[in-house]
């Protein structure tokens, strides 16, 4: 599926909770910003997060691995930091689920009970080496298992040729 030209990550950065922006499409094509802003994020200390899906149109299995790292990575915070997915698509929350990404995030399918303010930086796209791109896509599914032993079965063939792909020759 090609990227819309549209498709975004909008964010503030500044302040608790981090808000992130999904627009268009987020898949492991154009996942590599958003890891990367979210490991900043984490390594400045913060932890409370909110991520509005209300312009998504569509996600994958790695923009959902990385949301997973991101969690099991806040709830590590003492205190513990939290993940909040708001206004998503009856599709996207049926990802969510399928996932038992809902386990250990906040998932809200309506209107996000508290204000905040809009995000208005976008992340811009990272090129990533063949091998750097395959190990942040392994990292996500390996997180999609570790959240949830059923994942295993779902992403075992991507999982062995990811780790065939990034092995040292």
């Amino acid at each position: 599926m090609p990227l819309n030209k549209e498709s975004a990550f909008l964010v503030k950065a500044y302040g608790e909770p981090i808000v992130v922006k999904i627009n268009g499409r987020a898949s492991y094509l154009n996942t590599a910003p958003i890891s990367d802003f979210f490991a900043r994020m984490i390594k400045d200390g913060k932890k409370s997060f909110v991520l509005d899906f209300q312009k998504c149109q569509t996600m994958d299995s790695t923009f959902l691995g990385i949301i997973a790292g991101l969690a099991l990575e806040v709830r590590t915070k003492r205190p513990p930091g939290d993940i909040n997915l708001c206004k998503l698509s009856r599709r996207n929350l049926e990802l969510v689920r399928n996932l038992g990404l809902h386990r250990i995030v906040n998932v809200d399918s309506g209107e996000f009970p508290m204000t905040f303010e809009a995000p208005s930086e976008k992340l811009d796209q990272v090129k990533r080496n063949e091998i750097d791109n395959a190990k942040m896509i392994l990292r996500a599914h390996e997180n999609l298992v570790e959240i949830d032993e059923s994942n295993k079965s779902k992403f075992q063939d991507v999982i062995d040729f990811l780790k065939n792909q990034t092995k040292p020759e």
